[in-house]
């Protein structure tokens, strides 16, 4: 039997998420804008997920995968402080993002 997970809808807009921001990255990289951290942010978004996944394949039961991630906090798991530094590093990269893009629009 499935333990149990996060509603669909939440997994829709997590994965929404992954994938603007993994656009919105290649694009800066491309347009060579800040090179080094917009490949940071691909790098990111590609290794979060598989990480998160991995780790989570072995939670108990009862919880959910968000459970498991504050558990695994608690507990000091490396892996846990990795995908929690990494959402918030494409957070606030793709805050700049929009930031950045909104202010050039206004100048032309």
């Amino acid at each position: 039997m499935f333990g149990e997970t996060l509603p669909a809808w939440f997994w829709a807009m997590y994965y929404l998420f992954f994938l603007t921001v993994l656009v919105a990255s290649i694009f800066s990289f491309v347009k060579k804008k800040h090179k080094g951290i917009s490949g940071l942010a691909i790098l990111f978004t590609l290794t979060i997920p598989v990480v998160g996944f991995m780790n989570s394949i072995g939670r108990a039961q009862e919880m959910n995968e968000f459970e498991h991630l504050v558990s695994q906090l608690q507990d000091g798991a490396v892996w846990s402080y990795f995908t929690v530094l990494g959402y918030l590093f494409l957070v606030v990269w793709f805050g700049f993002f929009l930031f950045k893009n909104k202010n050039n629009r206004q100048v032309i």
